[in-house]
């Protein structure tokens, strides 16, 4: 299978995004950076790199991660790629675990089922333990464990970081939704993937180390991820709107509303500045409700 890497870059730690580079040269086929608008030093950086398999996207400005993608998406699509996976900067991915998920969905395929994409386990270092796969079922969040090394669970989405997803099924469900800006893309493409009868995969024996958000709240014992005010509002905002979209599954609405409620709770009493926080999640549901969109420009917020 010939694989794409696509990567999103927007003021990357060089040191952090050379060491992904090193890790994806060997497993791709060929690997495109697409960049929201670094400063100039990372063009120069990224173009004197060792490996000739890298290629560089420059959209001058942060266009939001499913810009980037598309972008990245649109040029792998023009060298004739089977497959894109699909990276963020912060990530660092197993030796074998693109051979993982493409075994996978070789598999998958082999069975007769309709691949939307596969991802693997990631680890966040600052958190006790790897993020279950996720899957709503009735009224319940299930997490699918993994009972063994090579199991394949179902999945309702994936993280786009690390996600593979095979090309004809970016034909047939369509490429990211740009004016989602970013947060709450990979949820909206995964159900609307399943809303076009493809199933998502978590793929147990492929693993990745990943940086979910800044540094944790610590709460009970938990790390509790934290993200910037700005981003929460984009977090709020864009699942207000998912849940105006009336294909998406009624349950789903509602076991995720329930989360998106505790978060607004939890970070309006414990995320620092709790003001700026709680403000910018309240202006998020606002904007949500009336269906706004794109990039909301608040530099100090960021």
């Amino acid at each position: 299978m010939n694989v794409v890497a696509v990567i999103v870059s927007y003021q990357p730690r060089l040191e952090g995004l050379g060491a992904l580079l090193d890790a994806l040269v060997p497993q791709v086929n060929s690997v495109v950076v697409v960049d929201n608008g670094s400063e100039d030093y990372f063009g120069d950086w990224l173009e004197k790199y060792h490996a000739h398999s890298i290629h560089g996207i420059f959209l001058g400005s942060n266009t939001g991660v499913a810009a980037a993608q598309n972008a990245g998406i649109d040029w792998a699509r023009r060298q004739g790629t089977d497959s894109v996976v699909l990276f963020d900067q912060d990530s660092l991915p197993a030796p074998d675990m693109v051979r993982c998920l493409v075994e996978a969905v070789q598999v998958k395929q082999a069975e007769g089922c309709k691949v939307a994409a596969v991802g693997p386990r990631y680890l966040d270092e600052r958190q006790d333990n790897p993020p279950p796969f996720i899957r709503v079922q009735g009224l319940k969040l299930l997490r699918q464990v993994c009972d063994k090394s090579n199991s394949i669970v179902d999945v309702d989405y994936l993280i786009s970081s690390g996600c593979l997803i095979p090309m004809s099924t970016l034909d047939a469900v369509g490429v990211m939704r740009e004016w989602l800006f970013i947060d709450y893309v990979d949820i909206e493409w995964g159900l609307r993937a399943r809303h076009h009868g493809f199933q998502g995969y978590g793929v147990c024996s492929a693993h990745m180390q990943h940086s979910l958000g800044d540094h944790p709240i610590e709460f009970f014992g938990k790390n509790i991820p934290l993200h910037s005010p700005l981003r929460h509002y984009y977090h709020f905002r864009n699942a207000v709107f998912l849940y105006k979209e009336p294909w998406v599954p009624l349950n789903w609405k509602l076991v995720d509303g329930w989360r998106l409620c505790l978060k607004y709770v939890f970070y309006s009493l414990f995320a620092k500045p709790r003001m700026a926080h709680l403000r910018m999640m309240t202006l998020g549901v606002w904007h949500g409700l009336m269906r706004k969109t794109g990039n909301l420009s608040v530099p100090h917020l960021e």
